[in-house]
């Protein structure tokens, strides 16, 4: 058996822990402009239908009460390790797949801690007891249904799916619930009249592959019952990244690439406290229009530097044909490797490689002092409020 371990409106519940003065209150941690969108609501404000990923302003209009909480994601991390910790001590199998989930296999474990449900209880019981968070579980023979199952009684609920009621679970289990069902792939299921995970059963594993590809075919397994996915407890973080909804649209030059510079800051200091280096860097821009555009690049040798992703970054932009106004910018990092790990270097160490080596210094720096004395102590000279702007403000 599984399980799937999901946090209860994670962001939120560790605010609403934080402060007694936000509990049982509508709140959502978000951005405090109306151009961004909401990152968690509490079950609180999504009675009032908030939801991820929903822009703030209409979030005020369905609740003007709702709370806005800016969020602090060194504080969300702190309290993932230690969940992430207490689950460990229950089985050496846990593939964490988010800060705020993660999957357990729980194959031998019964001897010490019991049948599964009483297992699933245990591991809520220490996390709120030592978290002060609660959770949700599911528990079922395969993966992609104990994720099913962890949504199914939310908010603290345990719901367990035996083997020999999963092939009646499978019938009636609706489409769009299963993972990897987009709107565009829903289209296509209302054409062939697909209601239920049960209703694939009908069509050829050979059509469903035309119709959607490789999902097609693990559509065709998962409605049998067979799951071939694997809890994997070697979980490797591909990417890192950080965008920006702007407060208004902009088309200058000069504030995209302060945004940038920002964003890459931000990317890089990430980038080191993994102690990873990166080969790929990436670019988001989404337009007024809401269409969005991606631009990445592998660069010439592996860093950690924020001024190196910030010149990839730049080049990148500065290559786009920006012809509308801009309302989000991202940067994101990605092809990891441990910064321990030997890389062939040119042995002639160009001047630019040099130059490299000394802003990775100097970067080691700055991220001391700002873990030390906070991430406000050390800013770029270009990323400050210029006289001009300082006197409009005043």
């Amino acid at each position: 058996m599984i399980l799937h371990i999901d946090m209860d409106a994670f962001f939120a519940s560790v605010e609403q822990r934080d402060n007694p003065d936000l509990q049982n209150k509508p709140i959502i941690v978000a951005g405090n402009s109306s151009r961004s969108v909401v990152s968690t609501a509490s079950y609180e404000a999504r009675k009032f239908g908030i939801h991820s990923a929903m822009p703030v302003f209409q979030a005020k209009q369905r609740c003007p009460q709702v709370i806005i909480v800016p969020g602090s994601r060194h504080k969300y991390l702190a309290a993932s390790k230690k969940i992430m910790n207490i689950i460990s001590g229950f089985s050496p199998l846990v593939e964490q797949v988010s800060i705020d989930e993660a999957y357990v296999d729980i194959k031998g474990c019964e001897k010490l801690f019991g049948p599964p449900e009483k297992m699933a209880k245990e591991i809520k019981e220490t996390i709120f007891k030592e978290v002060f968070l609660t959770c949700s579980i599911g528990i079922a023979p395969v993966k992609f249904l104990a994720k099913i199952a962890s949504d199914m009684d939310k908010p603290s609920g345990i719901t367990l799916i035996c083997r020999d009621k999963m092939n009646h679970f499978i019938e009636s289990l609706p489409i769009a619930k299963v993972p990897g069902v987009g709107k565009q792939a829903m289209k296509l299921m209302e054409i062939l009249q697909v209601q239920t995970l049960g209703d694939i059963h009908q069509y050829d594993p050979g059509l469903l592959n035309k119709k959607f590809g490789k999902m097609g075919t693990r559509l065709y397994e998962l409605s049998h019952g067979r799951d071939q996915s694997k809890v994997e407890c070697n979980y490797i973080r591909k990417s890192i990244s950080s965008e920006t909804t702007l407060t208004q649209d902009i088309s200058n030059f000069e504030t995209a690439s302060q945004i940038l510079l920002a964003l890459s800051q931000r990317v890089g200091r990430d980038l080191r406290k993994e102690r990873k280096l990166c080969r790929n860097i990436s670019i988001k821009i989404k337009f007024s229009d809401f269409t969005q555009i991606t631009r990445s690049r592998k660069i010439e040798s592996w860093s950690c530097s924020s001024t190196v992703i910030f010149n990839e970054a730049l080049s990148l932009y500065t290559k786009v044909a920006v012809k509308k106004k801009i309302r989000l910018l991202g940067v994101g990092v990605s092809g990891f490797q441990d910064k321990n790990t030997p890389i062939q270097m040119d042995l002639l160490c160009p001047p630019r490689e040099k130059t490299k080596k000394q802003w990775e210094s100097v970067d080691k720096a700055v991220d001391s002092i700002m873990e030390k004395f906070g991430s406000d102590m050390v800013i770029k000279a270009s990323l400050t409020p210029s006289k001009e702007t300082r006197k409009k403000k005043r």
